[in-house]
């Protein structure tokens, strides 16, 4: 029996000042008109959310593919992870940076081969030899964001030297001001299976090599048709730590709804790791829940009853 689709996206959970809040629903609605032709025409959730994904990779307000932030050489290093529901399977790659999008990458992997992960040289020549054209790093970088790291250091030095160089966790990103617009999105399409994507350019000067939760498969994104489909953004180290996107799929299979665990999931991450983030969570039923403990989250969401977008503020 045919379902109605529903798809959710969303574009990061941070203390975004009020400038930046045109930008980033012009891109979660385009993102969600993009992914619903899909699902309207009769496509699968894996292909509406790999195409709703793409869009946010494509626009530099995100910290996705282009413009996304530099790690601490400079260097833009991207992750991402997209899983099927109704098989189980799943497609991540981490750390590469030669790929416009991330998201495309993982889909082949999902689709072509036998392993779940790659990363670094790997993901790219797996990429490449699958007709995935790569780009120097280069391309990826945009001015605002070499500002952005240079003010970033300049300040974390100054820290750092009143600190006599004992701050162990200097540039830690904890701090809600700091961005967090890791881009996810999940979908339910007509044949009932449910999908989801993540996508991200990690967090501001970076360890080069380091890897967040985005592309971990049950950590910042899962979909399974048993439970739920989920993507997070935010703080990448505390939702690791709790598995988080599993975690909440997991409330729903023992019969919650979407929208009170996705708030307990935000409740759970700031509870046990003093984490900070948001998440989009949906059942196979069509129902969906939308969270965060940050002062604003941009989302978006589409059913064949109704549209909306908003910034979500904190309650």
């Amino acid at each position: 029996m045919p379902t109605d689709p529903v798809l959710v996206v969303h574009g990061g959970a941070w203390a975004m000042p009020d400038d930046m809040v045109d930008a980033h629903l012009r891109g979660v609605n385009n993102a969600i008109s993009t992914g619903w032709r899909v699902l309207d025409r009769g496509g699968s959730a894996l292909d509406a959310v790999e195409e709703a994904v793409v869009i946010m990779e494509d626009d530099e307000t995100f910290d996705a593919g282009r413009g996304s932030f530099l790690n601490r050489d400079g260097r833009v290093q991207l992750d991402a992870l997209i899983m099927d529901g109704a098989t189980l399977r799943a497609g991540g790659v981490g750390c590469v940076e030669h790929l416009r999008n991330p998201v495309r990458a993982a889909r082949k992997i999902l689709s072509e081969s036998p392993h779940v992960y790659f990363v670094a040289e790997g993901a790219e020549k797996f990429a490449a030899e699958r007709g995935i054209a790569l780009c120097k790093n280069e391309e990826l970088v945009i001015p605002r964001e070499v500002e952005r790291l240079h003010s970033y250091q300049a300040e974390l030095a100054k820290r750092t030297q009143s600190q006599d160089g004992n701050d162990l966790f200097a540039g830690s990103p904890d701090d809600v001001t700091i961005s967090h617009d890791t881009v996810g999105a999940i979908a339910l399409d007509c044949n009932g299976n449910i999908a989801a994507a993540t996508s991200t350019g990690g967090t501001l000067n970076k360890a080069p090599g380091r890897l967040g939760d985005s592309s971990l498969i049950g950590c910042g994104c899962y979909a399974d048709n048993e439970s739920a489909a989920a993507s997070t953004t935010g703080w990448g180290e505390p939702i690791m730590k709790l598995v988080l996107a599993k975690w909440t799929a997991d409330r729903i299979a023992a019969g919650n709804l979407p929208e009170w665990s996705a708030q307990e999931a935000m409740n759970y991450l700031k509870q046990r790791v003093n984490g900070h983030g948001g998440i989009i969570v949906l059942s196979r039923d069509g129902h969906f829940g939308i969270a965060h403990n940050t002062p604003r989250m941009a989302w978006a969401y589409k059913t064949v009853k109704k549209h909306d977008a908003g910034i979500l503020r904190e309650s």
